[in-house]
Formats: structure tokens, sequence, C-alpha cells
């Protein structure tokens, strides 16, 4: 067992059909199920026979040491099936078994009645296990105890962090310049606007339209932390947006957008036709796609 006894930072009960088991997320991010929980879920009745709850020779739970069963054990059960001891959120000392270990179980079980090697009073456990590994079928056993314990909201924030930290700088970078001209004088044709050039101040639409066919669609969440960091003061921005873009993924990452909204703007003739094909060529983070309708394609 780990010299460090972790706490449960999250808890709940897993239900799978009338199957109820204990389940916890540790401070480390392992997902633990109970161990009396595990056993019970599977058929038994939670007690070690002899007192022994894990076998030291084989290096597995006593609930799979039958001589018939062994032939089946996975190389991922095979010496990484320990009891973990934890704390739960109330400070009082458990056991439980990794998450993992119990679609594994219930593999070894259905595999040995496959084979026609089960003994009579392991029938019932290979019917619990069919039972937990149709819940599974639906959605990963990770995702089932995330949701249970409400960890999946923090494991979605970790994930959306990890993608900004990709994406966006701590500071602003100096400015360069990233939008090619093309850019905007796609949205003049389309818009139908006489083109002066860049010295000529643009409408102020066409900030709304930079945000929605860019930054939107960029990557999940850089839009929404782009106006933390960056937001309007006195009617405008300090920065542009792109000064906040990593060298590395970002602005690589801003480049191909740009690329591909050009084209398609090159191959529109009408503005509304541009938008549509934009929005599905590049849906907008967060947002269902629109239904392509018959006369999409013959706007022009």
């Amino acid at each position: 067992m780990s010299e460090k006894i972790l706490k449960a930072t999250h808890e709940a009960d897993l239900r799978i059909g009338n199957i109820i088991i204990p389940a916890a997320v540790l401070e480390d991010r392992t997902r633990v199920l109970s161990r009396i929980g595990f056993i019970k879920a599977i058929g038994r009745t939670g007690k070690a026979k002899g007192g022994r709850q894990y076998d030291e020779e084989f290096k597995t739970p006593v609930f799979l040491t039958a001589s018939n069963l062994k032939p089946f054990i996975p190389k991922e059960l095979d010496g990484n099936s320990t009891p973990i001891a934890f704390k739960t959120s109330s400070g009082n000392q458990a056991l439980g078994y990794k998450a993992e270990l119990l679609p594994l179980v219930c593999g070894v079980f259905l595999d040995a009645k496959n084979a026609g090697v089960l003994l009579p009073n392991q029938e019932h456990i290979a019917e619990k296990c069919r039972i937990l590994l149709r819940g599974f079928a639906q959605v990963g056993i990770i995702a089932l105890i995330d949701e249970a314990t409400g960890y999946q909201e923090i494991r979605d924030r970790r994930a959306l962090e990890q993608i900004l930290d990709k994406y966006l700088l701590k500071e602003h970078a100096k400015w360069a310049k990233r939008f090619p001209d093309e850019f905007y004088q796609q949205i003049f044709r389309l818009r139908g606007w006489p083109w002066r050039g860049m010295k000529v101040n643009r409408p102020s639409a066409v900030a709304s339209y930079t945000t929605d066919f860019v930054y939107a669609r960029l990557a999940p969440g850089v839009l929404a932390e782009l106006e933390r960091l960056n937001p309007i003061d006195a009617g405008r921005r300090a920065f542009k947006h792109h000064q906040w873009l990593t060298l590395d993924i970002g602005h690589p990452a801003l480049q191909a957008h740009l690329s591909g909204i050009m084209a398609i703007m090159r191959g529109s003739t009408t503005w509304e036709h541009a938008r549509r094909m934009i929005q599905r060529a590049y849906p907008k983070i967060n947002t269902t796609l629109e239904i392509p309708f018959p006369d999409d394609d013959q706007s022009e």
C-alpha cells in the first residue's frame, strides 16, 4: 500500500442498475471504488475468507485466486490490484480498488464462463459482472465516477486550462501584423462596401466579424479568456487580441484558421453564403451546426 494516505476530494455512490458502489476521487486524481462495495458489486459477501483480503503470493485479490480463474487474469491485473488506503472526506480511513480494475475483474469471470470452467458457486458472480459490463458499455467507468462525484466540472476546467496554456500568453507581446489585408478586403467585397485601403478607418462591425469568424472559432475557451485578459476600456481595447497568442501554438493556429476563412470568402459571392459556409466548416465553439438547406450552395 502507498506510504502516504491520500484524502478523497469528491465522493458519491456510483449506481449501475440496482448495484450501488461508494466511489471517490483522491487528491492525486486516482478514482477508487470502496473495497467492500467493489466485492459486493460482483456478488461476494464483502468478508475476506480466512481473514485474507489480498494474496501476497499471487499479488491478486483473494476473490481472484481460484485456480480456474488464473488463466484468464490479464496483465493489467497481475500485480497491479493492491488495495489503496485513503481517507474519506470525513477523515475516516478506508480501503479501495482503482476503478479501472472493476471492468477487468468482470472480464475474468465472463471469460471463464465462456470457456465453460466456472464453478457453480461462481455463476452468480458472472451474472453480476455481465450486468456491470452492460452498464460500462454506455459510458466508461472513469466518466461515471466523475459525473457521480461532481469531479467532471473540475476535470473539464483543467482540460480547458491546458488548452489556454497552449494558446495564450500570460503577458501580451509586442504588436506585429498578423491579419492579411485580404481578410478585410474580402469582408468589404462581400458586404458591398468600397475598399479604400488599410489606412482608412474600418466600420465598427468589422471588429464583430473578426471576433465571430476568428476568435470564437479558434479553440474552446480562447475568446472568453481573451476578453478577460484584454477587456474593453473607455470604448476600446488596450491591445489586439492576437498579441496574447503564443508563438508556438496560438499564432500558427491563427494563421491556419485565417487561411481557411479567406478561402471560403474568396469562393463566395454573397455575405450570407460566406457566413453559412464558415459556420459549416468552422462551427462556433459551443453552438449547434446550422441546418444545410438545399439552396445554401445556390445562393450566388
